[in-house]
């Protein structure tokens, strides 16, 4: 393939070649990208943040993002050969921003190495300013971004084609970048770009539907089979589950639009017709229309026996009309939707139980018992703690009380979450997360309650849906609740009052029907008494509050630890040496779950097939923190109290977190002091202390700041 290399006069912009709309729409989004950055405070001078993430998070960004990965990697290679020495590299992002993976060029590897182009390091515009990576997560459109239209001046050399990448539902699963020398741009980039991301896309529905009846269609029948046809997965209701990007601009409407038709609806077929097509041996594409009118050459195939496709459309009878499938709508609608959307947050190292979990939501085999696995089943090994939370869980369910999980980072209250959505009657609903902590605050309104179109400077074109609303009928989630801002804490309160949402710039309020299941690590209560939260929302919350005590607090460690295991390792699950699993039990866990997870992750690599892990498989810096002082592995000081008992769990939990010490210590002030005490030793170095901790930078941030008495840790 030949490429023309354009050479640009140093110190200029070079535009690249599009038609005049194009160009003119892509300044527009540029611009719009600059308003966003300057709102947030970002210099154009400043030199970014590329600090990568800890390897432990950056393991965890990867678990989360493992099918992404793996679908990527053969698409990246073949994009490679094409762009092969010309100084550009390729890299895929989750829908955060995060680089999960790259490759390239070694010597332009290098070089991008210097500007955080690696594993780790997060690209989203709030980090990094205008870039393609950013903002095309921003704005859902494949993006270039070309030397000095970066916001950064530090990141002027490049020139970045991204495009994103969306599951058949569409959900965002992350970004694919091809980026290289400013002064080497090849205008055909984009193009390979925008190929590559639709090759992942269309792997990915064919592997969600492989037991369902897709359709494959174009108006032109020689363009079925390429990526340019559209693809249509129809459910045993007959209605359309999912389509990819090359279906919606052929369609003419949006995701949203496309799955609420039927197969009759859209297509204006009948059940009986598609049948006899799939029967017929070499049967040609099928001409039919859109609902516009517009024909189209369609293509029905089936990876499995006809009958289970089209399992639930009715029977396939002789002179059925077009409406023969309108009246298996009322059947069960398809449970794979049920099941978390990719890129959700799941517990790290426990993504197996979650899979396990929603492994019940399948539909059972031929004369298989129609029983659906229990999540909340799946998380009990043994601890009377926790089997004490999830007997009071079991109680209150489907009684639309809001439920408060309480607990220390990393003990696994999204996971909790997910199992009390997953066992409700809502399971074939949304479960719906949103992490305060995480979004940044001039953002976190919009992201929640939604927008109408132009409701501020760089607003999606039609608006947005905001999370409650995309939560409607299933679970609303609210991680780290502790840390929302005050004046979106009343917003939030009129939204569980009311039952409706006000998106931004709009009037017009929208019903909601919602579970809510909040979850911190901060302890409410005192920050009720300092003011930093509203007690109406708490008490609003807080139905009912259950506490996830931490690991060093169980007695399950051991039933635990392996069953991590085999989730790691399903195949030939390793044995844990006696040795390992005393120094695991005399272990404090500052991570709790979260670490014993990585810690169990790696050594299962490092065993490589052998029957047992031993001391020489674990990591070394979890070696070193075994030969450290007990006060250094603690997350509390040694005046602590001790746990409490399994029969008042939630006592605590519902007095706000408050564990009181000898020293009459709250939780909050023990670990702040633990955090200050670690960080001293550490002389002031965050990224050891984060080691030494098992938590992030971030989180020691942000401990440390809410304390006002402590200075902060930037200075340090």
């Amino acid at each position: 393939m030949q490429t023309r290399t354009t050479k640009e006069t140093p110190g200029k912009a070079l535009a690249p070649a599009t038609g005049s709309a194009g160009a003119d729409s892509r300044r527009a989004l540029i611009e719009e990208s600059h308003q966003r950055c300057a709102a947030l405070g970002l210099s154009r001078i400043e030199r970014p943040d590329y600090e990568p993430l800890m390897r432990s998070d950056l393991a965890i960004a990867r678990e989360r993002n493992r099918r992404l990965s793996d679908r990527a990697a053969p698409v990246m290679e073949m994009l490679l050969e094409q762009i092969v020495n010309t100084h550009s590299m390729i890299v895929l992002t989750d829908a955060q921003g995060t680089v999960l993976h790259t490759v390239g060029d070694d010597d332009f590897l290098e070089r991008a190495g210097k500007v955080a182009l690696a594993p780790g390091a997060n690209w989203a515009e709030h980090s990094k300013g205008t870039n393609a990576i950013g903002t095309a997560l921003f704005a859902e459109t494949p993006t270039l971004v070309h030397a000095s239209e970066h916001f950064m001046h530090a990141n002027s050399f490049l020139t970045c084609s991204a495009a994103p990448i969306f599951d058949p539902r569409g959900n965002m699963l992350g970004v694919l970048d091809v980026t290289g020398d400013h002064r080497s741009y090849h205008q055909h980039t984009m193009g390979l770009v925008r190929m590559s991301a639709r090759m992942i896309e269309n792997h990915w529905l064919t592997d969600d539907y492989t037991d369902r009846l897709r359709l494959h269609f174009h108006s032109r029948s020689e363009f079925i089979g390429t990526l340019l046809e559209g693809i249509v997965v129809v459910g045993p209701d007959g209605r359309v589950l999912g389509a990819n990007r090359s279906a919606l601009d052929q369609i003419g409407q949006s995701m949203a639009a496309v799955r609420n038709h039927s197969l009759t609806s859209l297509f204006g077929t009948s059940t009986a017709a598609v049948h006899d097509h799939l029967r017929s041996p070499l049967a040609l594409p099928m001409l039919l229309h859109l609902p516009d009118g517009r024909p189209v050459h369609v293509s029905p195939r089936a990876s499995g026996p006809v009958s289970v496709m089209l399992r639930g459309l009715g029977p396939a009878a002789p002179g059925a009309g077009p409406g023969a499938d309108d009246a298996a709508l009322a059947a069960p609608a398809a449970r794979r939707d049920a099941l978390p959307a990719p890129g959700d947050a799941v517990a790290p190292g426990l993504a197996a139980a979650a899979a396990i979990a929603a492994g019940g939501l399948r539909e059972p085999a031929e004369g298989a018992p129609a029983r659906r696995a229990s999540g909340l089943e799946f998380l009990q090994t043994g601890d009377p703690q926790v089997e004490a939370v999830v007997g009071k869980l079991r109680r209150v369910l489907n009684r639309d009380i809001p439920i408060l999980i309480l607990g220390e980072t990393g003990t696994g209250k999204e996971l909790l979450a997910r199992a009390i959505h997953q066992d409700s009657e809502r399971a074939k609903q949304a479960f719906v997360a949103v992490n305060c902590a995480s979004i940044p605050e001039t953002l976190i309104e919009a992201e929640l309650f939604g927008y109408e179109e132009g409701a501020f400077t760089g607003a999606k074109r039609k608006g947005s849906h905001g999370r409650i609303v995309q939560a409607n009928g299933g679970t609303l989630f609210l991680d780290e609740i502790g840390d929302m801002p005050g004046p979106l804490q009343a917003r939030l309160l009129r939204v569980l009052q009311e039952r409706s949402v006000t998106p931004l710039g709009s009037h017009k309020t929208i019903p909601v029907d919602i579970a809510v299941i909040g979850a911190t690590h901060r302890p409410l209560r005192e920050m009720i008494e300092r003011g930093q939260f509203r007690e109406d929302l708490y008490y609003r919350l807080n139905g009912l509050a259950v506490r996830l005590p931490a690991l060093r607090e169980r007695n399950d460690l051991p039933a635990l630890a392996r069953r991590i295991l085999r989730g790691e390792c399903p195949q030939h699950t390793p044995e844990i040496s006696p040795a390992v699993m005393t120094m695991f039990t005399r272990y404090r866990w500052p991570g709790n779950v979260r670490q014993l997870a990585n810690v169990l992750r790696t050594a299962a690599v490092m065993a490589a097939g052998e029957p047992q892990i031993t001391e020489a498989h674990l990591p070394d810096d979890f070696l070193d923190d075994l030969q450290r002082p007990a006060a250094a592995l603690a997350p509390l000081s040694a005046a602590a109290a001790p746990a409490p008992a399994a029969g008042r769990a939630d006592d605590t939990a519902a007095a706000g977190g408050a564990v009181v010490a000898g020293n009459a210590r709250t939780l909050q002030e023990a670990e702040i002091a633990m955090i200050q005490q670690v960080l001293d030793a550490c002389d002031g170095n965050i990224s050891e202390a984060s080691k030494r901790l098992g938590i992030s930078r971030n989180t020691i941030y942000r401990k440390l700041r809410w304390n006002p008495d402590r200075p902060d840790p930037a200075r340090a």
